[in-house]
């Protein structure tokens, strides 16, 4: 069957032409065993209505779906631990196709292990199983705790074995597809400009800009920057509320949305630890949490300077120095949000801010990033439910007293979500990397699926829960 009424095709990134992607053709897998569909993605972009059958022809053998062109492997370049890499581009992945969703948003249908491309150097193309599951962790659990990212559409097993150096080899392979706000990358004007094509800076800046922050106007360059500096801004607050380490902060990761996606070696925190890393190649920390700010404004000072090939170098600048303030802005709204009430002033909101910073950093590893947040959603109309919860003993002391005062003055945002059932449980739904090892160890020993299933029933629930979106 064809898709629902509500399917909007808009291949728009297609029309820049070659100079920008190459026309590719996905891997003949011997294989095709859908093993995640996310109906309520597809169904906000008219694609629930696929038969599996349909599914995986479109999303395991990559046949185009109605009024798309057929995949591209997106061209562009991009700093990789602060070193320039012109060799980059879509090495095993490509845009299947593009829609509009039902907010009226331009989204992109993305792949991951789709098979090789001109971009793919000395890789196989191919994803490994366990990682097309993690990215779908990351995914599901991001959404629920309000951050802007890619959603797993997809998750089809694809039969071949695998080699890998940092994991026990032979691996089973997979590939997904990502519903995602945009795959146009800092790294994208990066390659514009360093093929000296500044009519191409040009062209991506005015695509980007009416497609996706069209109140700029036309010609506005710095305006355009601006744009994604706060988007930016946004998204990182919401990683550092959610205690969330991307883990690979590169140029070619980042869009012109301000949209989370490409979850490689993530991490969620345990407990407060500012220099906890997620790669473990990352021997420097460079990505560690409390340095994800920092690496998000200097990958934007490289789409600065890309930028600076079309525009003067002083309304860029002034764009980019608008990022500390608006991050700062944003922490607050991010922390607001999660404890579940409603901004008082940037003074009362900012204490709020700094007292559970402080009560996390005083509560050391005993205290859990997550169940904090879990145990005083709602601020006093919890106190009954965390003072007598399992982590009762841990709120008591000066930093705790601190962060009850600041809590307590602000009012609950929409108090009626403490009735969801998640509240009635004595602990939060986390995702730490001992789950999800043993969500792996479940489907590599005997192909037993539920625990992931249940997992994303639970990730599901509490989305609805916290409703912060």
């Amino acid at each position: 069957m064809p898709p629902s009424s509500a399917y909007r095709p808009e291949p728009r990134f297609f029309e820049l032409g070659e100079d920008y992607g190459n026309a590719v053709r996905a891997a003949a897998f011997p294989q095709t065993v859908l093993r995640v569909r996310n109906d309520r993605a597809a169904a906000s972009v008219g694609l629930e209505t696929l038969t599996d059958a349909e599914w995986i022809a479109h999303f395991g053998r990559f046949e185009p779906l109605p009024g798309q062109p057929g995949p591209a492997a997106m061209r562009y370049h991009g700093h990789q631990f602060r070193s320039y890499n012109p060799d980059l581009g879509d090495g095993r992945g490509f845009l299947a196709a593009q829609l509009r969703d039902d907010r009226g948003r331009l989204l992109d249908l993305g792949t991951k292990g789709s098979g090789r491309t001109p971009w793919s150097r000395d890789g196989d193309g191919r994803l490994t199983l366990k990682g097309g599951v993690r990215e779908v962790l990351a995914a599901g659990m991001l959404e629920t705790l309000g951050v802007p990212t890619s959603r797993a559409l997809s998750l089809i097993e694809t039969g071949e074995a695998l080699q890998r150096g940092d994991e026990p080899s032979p691996t089973r392979s997979a590939v997904l597809v990502r519903l995602s706000h945009s795959h146009v990358r800092f790294g994208t004007f990066q390659r514009a400009a360093y093929v000296g094509r500044p009519d191409m800076v040009e062209a991506l800046v005015e695509h980007a800009r009416s497609l996706y922050h069209p109140d700029v106007a036309a010609g506005d360059t710095a305006g355009f920057l601006r744009a994604v500096v706060e988007a930016s801004a946004r998204l990182t607050a919401r990683w550092i509320a959610a205690g969330f380490v991307h883990g690979v902060l590169n140029t070619d990761n980042l869009n012109v949305t301000g949209e989370s996606f490409d979850y490689g070696p993530w991490r969620f925190l345990p407990h407060y630890e500012p220099g906890f890393t997620a790669a473990y190649f990352d021997q420097t920390g460079l990505y560690a949490f409390a340095r994800q700010p920092e690496a998000v404004f200097w990958a934007l000072t490289q789409l600065g300077g890309a930028l600076k090939t079309v525009a003067d170098a002083e309304p860029l600048t002034e764009a980019l120095n608008g990022f500390g303030p608006a991050y700062i802005r944003e922490l607050r709204a991010a922390f607001l949000a999660r404890l579940g009430v409603s901004s008082l002033g940037e003074a009362a909101d900012q204490r709020l801010l700094d007292a559970t910073l402080a009560l996390l950093r005083e509560g050391g590893e005993a205290l859990r990033w997550e169940p904090l947040f879990f145990d005083w959603f709602g601020g006093f109309a919890s106190s009954a439910r965390a003072l007598q919860g399992p982590r009762g003993r841990l709120y008591q002391g000066e930093a705790f007293d601190a962060f009850r005062f600041a809590l307590f003055e602000h009012a609950p945002d929409r108090p009626e979500r403490l009735e969801a059932p998640m509240f009635a449980a004595v602990e939060p739904e986390e995702m730490l990397i001992d789950e999800v090892e043993a969500i792996w160890a479940a489907i590599e020993a005997d192909d037993d699926w539920s625990p992931l299933e249940a997992k994303l029933a639970r990730i599901e629930a509490a989305r609805n829960g916290w409703a912060l979106v």
